[in-house]
């Protein structure tokens, strides 16, 4: 991948004919990597834009049904709202086509250095994929297939009707009305050979016969086995990434870049006091900060990790300095710290954490992304997200002496169990605070308190559905980073032209 200006750009696209020739479908498997110039500016903001819309893709999943109307309605605005390819399309698309082919590589670039993080990437790939796919025409599917060399024959109207009695038959749920309404197609068996195992197919003449709702799925299967090699190839690159100087700074934090409101403006500065702490801890508080705050008033006492998470927390519900420094004196000298101890040590942290000490940086709240991707607790911690990092069983009880309802729990625990932790937290928010569809997508602490107190004031509105489940999106960003969906991190505008190149090396076997 090569990066430069936009004007060099589009003077490439005119030497080359048609720039429509460079991305023939709206859709793709990623199979190439760009090799464009694009400049720092455009780098970061197609990530931060992909960001978005991935953890969009994971919000939706989680609170409707894939493939519904509600589902597809709003998963089109965020595609229409990001300028990315949203139907399979129109002529003119070209800057969105770009737009999506290349911040796909970037995030690759991200999130191929865990793990965890590949299978998070992987799974919005895919369901993003099997969004659009089910959205393109009849002609521009079978295009599609043409694209990616699946060469699955859609099934004539004609050989269809000659087949309907064997097809309903040997297609598990489909009603004869269902066959004529379904499209079906002709895969070779080494590609059906799930489904012919399942005998959920009618095999003919060496072909399986596949309705529609099952070829999505093994497209999706081919796609996961391409991606899943890829993002395992370019994490072999990852050394050469992370001494890369032109990268370190964009991609360091990207994986868990933050793009949510900023909460290091204390807007509400001074409006709480200490004496209120102990009631909106119970009421307000996620669940990481009311284990935090329980913590410290049973053992008057956090380590490092605890009194960073909690104190920039309570910083950014408001919190002033003279606060936070009367508020963890008065709790650490109930224990085994002595003043004098306390305002040589502990006072310095506090006054640094409030940008009046060191370098004076005015360090912002710890986000859920950051909270759930840092280190995790060891014994005597407290720190953490006790959806990520508590034992299921411990995480259970926990929610039982909450008093959560059995069916809230079981809610929470099979997001647990999914991975999705922030979706998790979002639905004991709705337990909590008897909600059906909080409105908004978690991805910060002090979000979850504002939230909670909009809604407890009667400022929000309470939504109540019938059958809407939790969600959430992860967000975060490293303390020392500035908030990505703002400014560039380059500190002129100089440096935010600078050119980015060569980085198609690190998608390709040495």
């Amino acid at each position: 991948m090569e990066f430069s200006s936009g004007r060099a750009r589009l003077k490439q696209a005119r030497l080359a004919g048609d720039r429509r020739e460079l991305y023939p479908h709206s859709l793709q498997f990623y199979l190439d990597p760009p090799t464009e110039n694009i400049s720092l500016v455009e780098f970061e903001s197609f990530a931060i834009d992909r960001l978005k819309l991935l953890k969009a893709v994971e919000n939706l999943g989680v609170t409707y049904v894939r493939g519904n109307e509600s589902y597809k309605t709003k998963l089109e605005s965020e595609l229409r709202k990001l300028k990315f390819p949203y139907r399979a399309l129109a002529e003119d698309d070209y800057e969105a086509r770009r737009k999506d082919h290349i911040s796909h590589f970037i995030l690759r670039l991200a999130y191929c250095q865990s793990e965890d993080l590949r299978r998070w990437f992987l799974q919005q790939e895919m369901d993003l994929l099997r969004y659009r796919f089910n959205e393109l025409t009849d002609s521009l599917r079978q295009k599609f297939l043409e694209h990616v060399n699946l060469s699955f024959e859609a099934v004539s109207e004609d050989l269809k009707n000659e087949l309907a009695d064997e097809l309903c038959t040997s297609t598990p749920g489909f009603s004869m009305i269902k066959v004529k309404e379904q499209m079906f197609y002709k895969v070779g068996l080494a590609d059906a050979v799930d489904l012919f195992r399942a005998r959920r197919v009618f095999i003919k003449d060496g072909f399986a016969y596949v309705p529609l709702k099952d070829i999505d799925a093994i497209i999706l299967n081919n796609y996961r086995a391409k991606l899943s090699k890829a993002l395992a190839l370019t994490a072999r690159s990852l050394p050469a990434i992370q001494s890369d100087e032109r990268l370190q700074p964009l991609l360091n934090h990207l994986s868990h870049a933050y793009v949510g409101p900023d909460y290091s403006v204390q807007k509400s500065a001074g409006k709480i006091s200490l004496d209120q702490i102990d009631a909106l801890s119970v009421k307000s508080f996620p669940l990481c900060m009311r284990q935090l705050h329980r913590a410290l008033r049973d053992s008057h006492h956090l380590r490092h990790g605890g009194r960073m998470q909690y104190g920039l927390f309570l910083k950014g519900i408001g919190l002033t300095l003279e606060q936070a420094l009367e508020f963890w004196k008065k709790e650490f000298i109930r224990g085994k710290v002595d003043a004098d101890k306390f305002d040589k040590g502990y006072a310095y942290s506090i006054r640094h954490s409030y940008g009046k000490e060191g370098r004076r940086t005015d360090y912002t709240p710890y986000s859920c992304m950051k909270i759930i991707m840092s280190n995790p607790p060891s014994q005597g911690d407290y720190h953490g997200c006790l959806f990520r990092h508590c034992d299921p069983e411990l995480l259970k009880q926990k929610l039982q002496a909450y008093k959560v309802p059995p069916g809230g729990i079981a809610q929470i625990l099979e997001l647990v169990k999914g991975m999705h932790y922030q979706l998790a937290c979002q639905k004991y928010f709705e337990v909590t605070h008897d909600v059906d569809d909080v409105g908004f997508s978690l991805s910060h602490p002090n979000q979850y308190f504002t939230e909670s107190q909009r809604l407890l004031s009667g400022a929000r509105e309470v939504k109540k559905e019938p059958s809407n489940s939790g969600n959430s999106q992860p967000k975060s960003v490293s303390q020392e980073s500035k908030n990505l969906s703002s400014a560039p991190t380059s500190s002129s505008t100089a440096a935010a032209a600078a050119e980015l190149e060569g980085l198609e090396a690190y998608f390709t076997e040495d």
